[in-house]
Formats: C-alpha cells, sequence, structure tokens
C-alpha cells in the first residue's frame, strides 16, 4: 500500500528550506507515525541520512560521553558505524526515541552552533524532564507536535484530491450548504473515522482491507501499549496513580458534568497526591485537556481554572476502543453514536480543535443556566462552540451570544449533524468540517479587515 500522506511533510519541507532552520523535537503520542514521517523525509530530501534509534541501539547511547561538540559525537557514531557519511550541508541526523537518552536532546544547542548537519530529534518524551531540556536548549531549536490523522488527512488515504477537500471548504467559506452527496458521503467517512481514530496503522489497515477486521484488537493493543509505557516511563511519579487516572478517564467522559475529579478516583484520593499525573499523560499525548473559564475575557490563558478540567482521549477511536463490548456494538452494528451522553462527539470535536492548533477551554456557570462545551477565540471576538449529539435546540448558545455581559462574544458556531448555515447568530457546521475551523476563523477575519 501506498505511504500515508502527512501534514508533516509540508511542514518538514519548509523547515529544510528555511536558512534561519533550528534543529527540531519533534514530540507526540506513540505510534502516531513520527519516526516513518522524519525517515521517509530524510531519505528523499537529503545526500545522507543518519538515523539512530536509542531503544533499538543501545550501543549508542554513550556517544555524548565526551562532551556535545559535534565532531566528538560524529567520531564516536562513525567508531561504532563506520559506513555513516556525514556530509557538510547535506546530512540529516535523527536521533529517535531520545526519552531512552535525554543527552541527543541537549546536543542540539551545539549542532546549532555548529552548523553543518540538520537534526531531528524524536519520541514521546515519556520519562524526560522535558522543562530540564527546554533550560539546556532554549534559543537552539524548534518544537513541533505531531498528532494521529486528522479528517483531512484521513480524506487522503481514502484517495481523496485536495481540489475535491476545498470544495468543502469553498462552501464552508461562502456559508453555502453542501450537496446531498456530498453530506452523505462525508458524514459516512466521518462515522468510520470516528471508530477508526488517525492512528496510522490502523487507518492503513482499513483502507487495505476495505473493513472492520482486525481494527478493535489493533486499537486495544495500542492501549496495552500505553499502560506498559506508563509502568516504563513514569519515573519519580507514582505509576500506579498515573494508571488509575488514564483508566478512568472514559468514566468522567460518561457523567452528565464530564469533569474529571481526583477525589472520586478511589476512596481517600487527594489532589496533593496526584500533583503532576495528569501533566504527565497529556506530554506523552495521551490526552488532551480542556480547563473551564472562570470568566469570559481576554485573554483566556488569564481566566481558567486550573484545578476544574476535563479530560478527552488524544484519539476518538482508542476512546471508543475502550468501551465495553455491548458499547461497542451498539456503536460498530448501528452507528448509534448518541449513547456515552454525547462524550463520542465531543471527543472527537476536542481531538479536531487540538490538532487544528486550538487550546482547549469550556464555561459553565450556575446562574443563570450556560454550559458551553468550548471556547475558542479570534483576534477579535472569544467564540462559544456547542457540540450536539443531536439537533437539539441551543438556549445556551443564544444566552451567550445575546447577553449584554458577555461583550466579546459576537456569534458562536454550532457542530453538529447538520448542513453549513448562518442564523444571524451562530454558525452551524457540521462535524467533519472541524479541521477547517481555524482557516474560516483566519481568513473570515482578513476579509473584515
Amino acid at each position: 500500500m501506498a505511504r500515508l500522506r502527512r501534514k508533516i511533510d509540508d511542514f518538514l519541507i519548509n523547515w529544510k528550506n528555511d536558512k534561519n532552520r533550528l534543529p527540531l523535537i519533534i514530540g507526540g503520542a506513540r505510534q502516531v507515525g513520527k519516526t516513518n514521517a522524519i525517515r521517509y523525509f530524510g531519505e528523499n530530501n537529503y545526500q545522507s541520512y543518519i538515523e539512530i534509534n536509542f531503544l533499538e541501539m543501545p550501543q549508542f547511547l554513550d556517544i555524548f560521553k565526551d562532551g556535545y561538540e559535534p565532531d566528538n559525537i560524529i567520531k564516536l557514531i562513525t567508531l561504532k558505524k563506520p559506513e555513516f557519511e556525514f556530509v557538510p550541508n547535506e546530512t540529516l541526523i535523527f536521533f529517535d526515541e531520545i526519552q531512552k537518552c535525554p543527552n541527543a536532546a541537549t546536543s542540539l544547542k551545539f549542532f546549532e552552533i555548529d552548523g553543518r548537519f540538520d537534526v531531528i530529534c524524536s519520541g514521546s518524551l515519556m520519562g524526560i524532564n522535558y522543562s530540564e531540556l527546554e533550560s539546556v536548549s532554549v534559543g537552539y531549536k524548534q518544537d513541533y507536535t505531531m498528532y494521529s490523522l486528522d479528517f483531512e488527512e484521513y480524506l487522503w488515504a481514502k484517495g481523496y484530491k485536495q481540489e475535491q477537500i476545498e470544495d468543502l471548504y469553498t462552501c464552508m467559506k461562502e456559508v453555502k450548504p453542501l450537496s446531498k452527496v456530498q453530506y452523505d458521503v462525508m458524514m459516512e467517512h466521518f462515522k468510520d473515522y470516528m471508530i477508526l481514530g488517525g492512528m496510522p496503522a490502523v487507518v492503513a489497515r482499513f483502507i487495505e482491507n476495505k473493513n472492520f477486521s482486525g481494527i478493535l484488537n489493533m486499537q486495544k493493543q495500542i492501549l496495552k501499549d500505553y499502560e506498559e509505557d506508563i509502568t516504563k516511563y513514569a519515573n519519580e511519579l507514582d505509576k500506579a496513580k498515573i494508571l488509575n487516572a488514564y483508566r478512568k478517564i472514559k468514566v468522567f467522559l460518561g457523567n452528565e458534568n464530564k469533569k474529571f475529579q481526583i477525589t472520586k478516583l478511589s476512596p481517600n484520593a487527594r489532589s496533593r497526591d496526584y500533583i503532576g499525573v495528569v501533566d504527565w499523560l497529556q506530554n506523552a499525548g495521551i490526552v488532551n485537556i480542556s480547563y473551564s473559564l472562570d470568566n469570559l475575557e481576554f485573554p483566556l490563558k488569564a481566566n481558567y481554572n486550573p484545578d476544574n478540567y476535563r479530560l478527552y482521549f488524544g484519539d476518538t477511536g482508542l476512546l471508543i476502543a475502550s468501551l465495553d463490548e455491548k458499547s461497542q456494538y451498539d456503536l460498530r452494528a448501528n452507528n448509534n453514536f448518541n449513547t456515552y451522553k454525547g462524550a463520542i462527539y465531543e471527543n472527537v470535536i476536542a481531538e479536531g480543535l487540538t490538532k487544528a492548533g486550538f487550546d482547549l477551554f469550556f464555561y459553565k456557570t450556575d446562574k443563570p443556566s450556560i454550559e458551553m462545551d468550548f471556547i475558542i477565540r479570534d483576534n477579535n471576538s472569544i467564540i462559544p462552540v456547542e457540540v450536539k449529539a443531536s439537533n437539539n435546540a441551543t438556549p445556551s448558545l443564544n444566552n451567550l451570544i445575546e447577553s449584554k455581559k458577555y461583550k466579546e462574544v459576537k456569534y458562536g458556531i454550532k457542530l453538529c449533524n447538520k448542513n453549513i448555515g448562518f442564523n444571524g447568530k451562530f454558525y452551524t457546521f457540521p462535524y467533519f468540517l472541524t479541521f477547517f475551523l481555524k482557516r474560516f476563523l483566519d481568513e473570515k477575519e482578513d476579509n473584515q479587515e
């Protein structure tokens, strides 16, 4: 089967063409395709491509024992593998699985100062005290987070041409309903995508076999691999507490308010005993965190409550794979995504917004009763985003837009199983256009200016 096209491909080409490029650290959850993307880029864009995987090639763990000068590092590398050729200005060095060798990230400063070789580091970063690495390498590296496939990448995998995808965006930009054929076909693809998730191996198998045979087993193995990684790389944190929090995410998502509560993880659980646990899961790429906003005011990051949050799976296919057998059957046989209190739709939108580059926030008040699934922003306004598992009324969305209290809220967005539209107060978009939201908002502002 042909290689899956990824958005990181264009990013890497642009990085190479930038004369001021810095060494890269590419992070993200395991199995999202980091290694394959970097290898493909290196082999096709450099005269010499050097790949060192510290997990599979432990003999290279000591190449930094004489310090970080590139000549010393290269000398030790070629002693161990003399066939490696280092051509100045034509070589990419790829240090993979750097969670096994944090010194590789530290070396980026020295490779940047030297300037003869391009360097990329990657790995899940599990077990690394990343703040320490940043203090060593600050100003000498660039960070990039890679995710599993978003829905646009999934459409590429299905064989759709860019002009066909652009047709969808044109309708969105012009606020013009999609044709019935466009809508029905895309919605069916999106339902498949929710069940599959975006893990490259899972998507590739589905594309090749044209059915879901073996998919659930693959997903369950990834979930097991994540648990194994927690026991391997959690280091100073309590591994049992991380595992407990990880396993309970789906439970809290199934609750009405979806709030993740440490005190309900186990009897006598206290927040202070779980410090760092949720951050660890986020840094590992396993979860996306949405924080509650105390006020709908700019800047959003100055108005959130760090103790009130919701956790979403980084990949919705893995959330679905973690559910019980009865739910599996209902979802896969009946396409009944309305079960589980709307959590699946909410999770896939959280995933889509994260992959599009948004920070995740939500807003909830009791008096008046307002609950908004997500809050995003453009340059000039705060935008409430409501996710509806069914096409019900949207009193919270209307109240936020109409209230004089929320001066920064000028319009809203409703994501549901309904065609494109605008009623003067909020835009309605089908779920599957979430990956276009950032572009839509940016171009909307450009047009207004």
